[in-house]
């Protein structure tokens, strides 16, 4: 303060455009005077010019005083032009005139965008308070721009890291939430209860071959997240953070914060660069907590259906036979595929089965409505009931009866869809019956392709089963069973992906495993659904 309680702005910038000479010197004696650094300019033209060189340089004034009277444009146009610029916009503008002030002058002046209106000559202690007044004003404005904004990567960040579908996504989510946030690289590692880490990285690139820098900075977040709740960050000095984590080749101080889920063993861990003699600053605003504890609580969930998962594609896998442990059917050439859904979506209940029976030989495609462990299970059940079914029964009809009766009993909340096919080797008869599931395709020699006109409601419901639909089959005939995971799209109507379907079967070429394995090169990329798939055609008794 000074000698009279007045309190200074030490280091003020003050930007004076004023095309009197005498006035200027008289402004900036009176700040100087007061402690500012004072730029004296003479015209619009020229405060717009010396404002670009500062932008450029990072040393915009902290305010400007500006004449309305200036030769080259008013005062008030100057102050307009400054608020279209955005690197100026925030700039504090105070208006000055030696003129008589009428109250529409002041008007003017805050209507294009002034921060204040003197009018001069006037009291330096006037002159340094609405100085003073002006700072203050736009350094919290600034400050609360600052908050708001840094609020708003913060939202950003949470719900994409809350949308992440698993772990490795979340992990990148959140390094460029974090990356956001802090202006430097950050790497995120989610750490599961077995202690295998998921990391994801921003503003940095790539790590190189050799990550075992990546893998000790991965086990060293999880001992300091072991035996801890909650949020907590620490500094890790260089010498014990490995080299090149940030920046290929840079020895750095790491900066740690990290979460443990509610679980008390998954844990994120947030790690950015931080100088030791700045480690209080901008990221210290307790945002990276929240953002840590966010993706941890995000990634808990996610770390329990991966393990759901893992337990439902081993369960379609275990009881799925594979191709080529078929059972061989006299008389008839069998071609199956069984391709899971993309790693982010859940494991549904598609299924086939091929099964010798007194009248040839059924085959069966089906879907249990739902997803993951409950779906997968279901499945296994349909199946054993189907196997066991067959051993005194042939008739598809029947079978799907006897089906949907044991979902009604065991499984009341779930429905399935099923299409059932039994093939006579020797006459090349098929008897069809669909229970809401898409029908099989019939592919004849020459290019051929149509939908067997087969249809019926779901397992599950109890409704009436309409009769079984017949065809014959010859030796160059192919029947496709398919379930929907191999063309339902969002977005596109299920009428168009069949017609794509069935064009596509048509020109595939004859043999079985090529004919499946085009279909699923054409159709069965990240779908977000299992496929199960069936092709036969009759052969040698």
């Amino acid at each position: 303060m000074n000698g009279n309680g007045t309190q200074h702005t030490p280091g003020t910038t003050v930007l004076v455009v004023d095309d009197v000479a005498a006035s200027r010197y008289a402004m900036g004696a009176v700040l100087s005077r007061a402690g500012h650094q004072v730029v004296p300019v003479a015209s619009g033209g020229e405060a717009l010019v010396e404002l670009d060189v500062r932008l450029r340089d990072g040393t915009l004034p902290d305010v400007a005083l500006v004449d309305v009277g200036l030769p080259d444009m008013s005062g008030f146009e100057l102050c307009r032009r400054l608020r279209a610029l955005p690197p100026m916009a925030a700039l504090p503008v105070v208006h000055f005139s030696a003129a008589a002030t009428a109250p529409g002058d002041r008007c003017r002046g805050l209507d294009a965008g002034g921060d204040a209106y003197l009018t001069v000559p006037a009291e330096p202690l006037e002159i340094q308070a609405v100085v003073r007044a002006a700072v203050r004003g736009a350094r919290r404005t600034t400050g609360a721009e600052t908050v708001v904004h840094r609020l708003t990567l913060l939202s950003e960040a949470i719900i994409t890291v809350q949308t992440a579908r698993c772990p490795r996504e979340l992990a990148t989510a959140a390094a460029e939430g974090t990356a956001r946030l802090t202006g430097s690289p950050a790497v995120v590692f989610v750490i599961t209860p077995d202690g295998e880490p998921y990391q994801g990285t921003a503003r940095s690139r790539p790590a190189p071959a050799d990550d075992g820098a990546h893998q000790a900075a991965a086990r060293l977040a999880a001992r300091l997240a072991e035996g801890r709740t909650g949020v907590h960050s620490t500094v890790v000095p260089a010498p014990l953070w490995p080299a090149g984590i940030f920046r290929p080749g840079v020895e750095e101080d790491a900066l740690l914060t990290v979460a443990t889920a509610q679980d008390g063993r998954t844990a994120v861990c947030l790690a950015t660069p931080v100088r030791r003699a700045a480690i209080t600053g901008p990221a210290d605003d307790g945002l990276l907590a929240r953002l840590a504890q966010a993706a941890a609580l995000a990634a808990e969930p996610l770390l329990r259906y991966q393990v759901e998962r893992h337990v439902a594609l081993t369960l379609q896998h275990s009881f799925l036979p594979r191709p080529h442990k078929l059972p061989h059917v006299p008389g008839v050439d069998i071609e199956v595929r069984y391709v899971p859904a993309s790693r982010q979506t859940e494991i549904g209940g598609d299924f086939y089965a091929a099964l010798r029976t007194g009248d040839g030989v059924l085959t069966a495609v089906g879907d249990v409505v739902g997803h993951s462990l409950d779906a997968a299970t279901v499945m296994v059940e349909i199946r054993h009931a189907l196997r066991a079914y067959c051993v005194d029964e042939s008739d598809p009809v029947v079978l799907a009866a006897r089906l949907d009766r044991m979902l009604q009993r065991y499984h009341p909340d779930i429905t399935a869809t099923v299409c059932l096919a039994l093939v006579d080797p020797g006459s090349g008869r098929v008897k069809i019956a669909n229970a809401g599931h898409i029908p099989p395709l019939i592919l004849r020699d020459g290019g051929g392709a149509q939908y067997v006109d087969a249809c019926g409601p779901l397992l599950g419901l109890g409704l009436e089963r309409p009769p079984a639909t017949e065809h014959h089959l010859t030796p160059t005939d192919r029947l496709l069973m398919v379930t929907d995971g191999l063309i339902e799209t969002r977005g596109i109507p299920l009428e168009t992906s069949l017609e794509q379907l069935r064009t596509a079967a048509a020109d595939a070429p004859t043999a079985l495993d090529t004919l499946c394995d085009v279909l699923l090169g054409c159709f069965g990329h990240d779908r977000e659904d299992d496929i199960a798939m069936l092709a036969l055609r009759l052969g040698p008794v």
